[in-house]
């Protein structure tokens, strides 16, 4: 599993990577061919360029050549003027003159005609070359614009590549590692496995053959000494004792406890329920304080007057059952025999329900009939009649299946253990059915009570009774819920707890077996408890044979031990003394000595020297050895064990041990448990020092990883800040020609606009010379 898990990884990793390296690709087409385009632009650009300088070329030649022109309009202006008081002298030569100037005029006119044609043409040339030029520079500079937005998007897109290609790649590198661990671990668990399997199949071997051999023994003894097996038969494997599950008997009577006390809260609702419908009745709708009521709600009063009677059994019962269920039963349906009284006192309450029933109804009817009865409530109350029909149908329906899982323990053959999950089920469902039916009821008597309320001849009285019945009502309804959610999750449980019987049958067969069974159990609980009495202590035979011959030997009477324990009485009188005495002494010289430190500290503080301050070290020292006896004088004697033989010529005196081998044998047993301390404490930092180092070969192992992977890591950072640098310079090459080719462009831009303008100015100045001319051509 381990290698296909690994496999499946592998090959995920690959088609990841595979999918990066198909991407990359992309991306470099997709550089090469931006590259491609702004090569073809910049040769646009050249040709734009060489286009512009041929028409900076023609506007140069029409400068020149207007010029030219401008210079002749000029002689000839010269020359007309010459020629005008030379009309004056000759009127004969003026004529002729005139002739000829006129001829000329009109030639200088024709002239400046076409040159005018010629430079309206031109100028309209240039305007349009220059549209041209300004459309073409636009679409270049939105298409660079754009370029640049693409070749930004395009350089996110290989960072963010990068980027997780490099994650992809630390993550490969470390589930490689990981798995390099793994596979290292596993194949030293599958060499530790195939060895286990190998001595597995030694013992299995040997386990096989001994279990044979003890089963042809075991069969030799039964086939010799049994008589009978009581097992083979369902009657007597019946009477069997089963094994006793204290978990699940515990189990049960905390359910019966639960149940029980729903069952109380139910009882009680009922009791309220029918109480306050008793009162209801008296009240309306006639006062039975003001008039008589009628023979019908007379008698159907006295049926439920006696209520009590038939609810309380309920909770009389099922106190019963949760008192016959303890943890040294076992209880399953066939023993549970408390549940046959529960399921009569069931009965009863029905039969009280179904005697009732159409009083109710009859008195609901009556009250329909009477004069203060409006639509609203008469069709509350025939509801009503309608849930008290299905109530009655329902706890029917309960009771059926109540006295059916009854039946196991009375009748055996009532009920088939197939069908015990079926009936229990649907005691969940008639549980929940009920609770439906309450809170239909509920509802209704809500409506009707509001109704009623609104009633100019309602009285407080009645407004209280119906308050009491309504709140009956929704614990009834809330007690329902309850019963119905607490079966329903203990369902499975109820369906589980059928199959506890006696082991290797399909459970007990009569009530009779289970009684018998039951009776068995506790002979065996009283063998059993007789059997772990505890026995009386009592000195082993050894040691009281020892103990005999001490007492034999030793020449001491009893007044000769009193006076030793008088003696070592006092003695330990006269150590507390001391104690209490040398206590007070240092108790003293400690006061003493705080005093002569205050002193000291005075003087100091007065002198101002400094020849006082080796003096510290020594008084600190001072003072912490009385603080540490007194405080090993109020901690009191611990249980450690000293080094020293202090306490061991204490012992002499304490107790006066008159013989030497028992001194040498207290010496002996002192250092041989200090021995044994020792030893242990050096078997502890053993351990410890072992665990140590293998946490710290460990680490190490890491730690040389871990340096590899940082090496690799290291390596494959240096490739990518490379190609990233590069990636850069790339980057600010293009934009540098970019910059340069529209800085040229803006130049040469700015050198048309400049040369259109001055062509202006020319063409307006001819225009006004020519202007100027005609006027004087006019006025001559």
């Amino acid at each position: 599993m381990a290698s296909a898990e690994l496999q499946g990884k592998y090959q995920k990793l690959a088609q990841e990577y595979s999918k990066l390296r198909a991407q990359n690709q992309v991306l470099k087409k997709g550089v090469v061919d931006e590259q491609a385009n702004s090569a073809a632009l910049k040769e646009q650009l050249k040709m734009k360029d060489q286009s512009l300088r041929k028409l900076q070329q023609e506007m140069d030649s029409l400068t020149f050549r207007n010029l030219q022109l401008a210079k002749r309009v000029e002689l000839l202006q010269d020359e007309l003027a010459l020629s005008e008081p030379r009309g004056k002298k000759n009127k004969k030569s003026g004529e002729s003159s005139s002739q000829l100037s006129q001829e000329q005029k009109s030639v200088f006119d024709e002239d400046l005609q076409k040159k005018i044609e010629e430079n309206e043409r031109l100028h309209i040339q240039f305007f349009e070359a220059d549209e041209q030029h300004k459309h073409v520079e636009a679409e270049l500079r939105s298409r660079l614009a754009t370029l640049e937005m693409e070749a930004t998007q395009h350089q996110a897109v290989v960072d963010g590549l990068t980027r997780k290609y490099m994650e992809t790649i630390e993550k490969l590198q470390n589930d490689k590692a990981k798995l390099e661990v793994k596979s290292q671990a596993l194949e030293k668990e599958a060499k530790e496995c195939r060895l286990r399997t190998e001595e597995c199949q030694l013992q299995l071997k040997h386990l096989h053959e001994d279990l044979s051999g003890r089963l042809e023994e075991s069969l030799s003894i039964i086939n010799e000494k049994v008589p009978f097996n009581d097992t083979k038969y369902s009657q007597y494997n019946a009477l069997n004792v089963p094994l006793h599950n204290r978990r699940h008997q515990l189990k049960m009577r905390d359910i019966a406890g639960q149940a029980l006390a729903f069952v109380q809260d139910l009882v009680t609702a009922l009791l309220n329920f029918h109480t306050y419908t008793e009162q209801r009745i008296q009240i309306f709708p006639v006062d039975s304080a003001i008039d008589t009521i009628s023979p019908l709600n007379q008698k159907f009063s006295q049926y439920l007057h006696e209520n009590a009677s038939y609810v309380r059994p309920l909770e009389e019962g099922m106190l019963h059952l949760f008192e016959s269920i303890t943890e040294d039963t076992v209880t399953v349906l066939e023993t549970t025999v408390k549940l046959k009284t529960f399921s009569e006192h069931l009965t009863s309450y029905i039969c009280f329900l179904r005697k009732i029933l159409p009083y109710q109804l009859k008195s609901l009817e009556e009250e329909c009939e009477s004069s203060l009865c409006t639509s609203a409530l008469r069709a509350r109350n025939l509801e009503l009649s309608q849930d008290m029909k299905k109530m009655t149908a329902v706890f029917e329906k309960l009771q059926t299946y109540v006295s059916l899982l009854a039946l196991p323990s009375t009748e055996p053959d009532g009920l088939l253990r197939t069908n015990y999950s079926s009936v229990l089920t649907n005691v969940g469902a008639a549980l929940h059915g009920f609770h439906d039916v309450m809170k239909d009821i509920s509802k209704h008597y809500s409506q009707k009570a509001t109704i009623e309320h609104e009633l100019p001849t309602a009285t407080q009285k009645l407004i209280t009774t119906n308050d009491c019945i309504l709140s009956s009502a929704v614990a009834l309804t809330n007690g329902a819920g309850k019963d119905g959610s607490f079966f329903s999750n203990n369902v499975d449980f109820f369906v589980a707890s059928l199959s506890y019987g006696p082991k290797a049958a399909a459970g007990f067969i009569s009530p009779l077996s289970a009684e018998c069974m039951l009776q068995y159990k506790k002979k065996a609980a009283a063998y059993m408890k007789a059997l772990r009495k505890p026995l009386l202590e009592s000195v082993p035979y050894e040691e009281a044979l020892a103990n005999r011959r001490v007492l034999l030997s030793s020449t001491e009477s009893r007044e000769g031990l009193a006076q030793q324990v008088q003696q070592s009485l006092e003695k330990i009188s006269k150590l507390e003394q001391e104690k209490e005495h040398w206590m007070l002494e240092a108790q003293l010289a400690k006061i003493k000595l705080e005093k002569e430190n205050q002193r000291i500290a005075d003087k100091l503080k007065s002198t101002g020297s400094g020849q006082l301050v080796g003096l510290a070290p020594e008084t600190a020292a001072v003072l912490h050895a009385p603080g540490q006896e007194e405080a090993a004088a109020k901690t009191g004697p611990e249980p450690v064990q000293s080094t020293s033989l202090v306490s061991l010529f204490l012992w002499p005196l304490a107790f006066e041990v008159p013989d030497v081998e028992s001194r040498e044998d207290l010496i002996k047993n002192h250092y041989m448990a200090r021995i044994g301390e020792l030893t242990s404490q050096l078997q502890v930092a053993d351990s410890k020092s072992v665990h140590f180092y293998a946490e710290c070969r460990a680490l190490s192992k890491r730690l040389a990883l871990a340096e590899k992977s940082k090496e690799a890591l290291t390596e494959e950072m240096k490739l990518a800040s490379q190609n990233v640098s590069r990636l850069q310079d790339e980057l600010t090459t293009t934009k540098r020609s970019y910059e340069d080719q529209l800085s040229m462009m803006s130049d040469h831009l700015c050198s048309m606009n400049e040369t259109l303008s001055k062509q202006r100015e020319e063409i307006d100045t001819l225009k006004m010379a020519s202007k100027g001319n005609s006027k004087k051509n006019k006025s001559r």
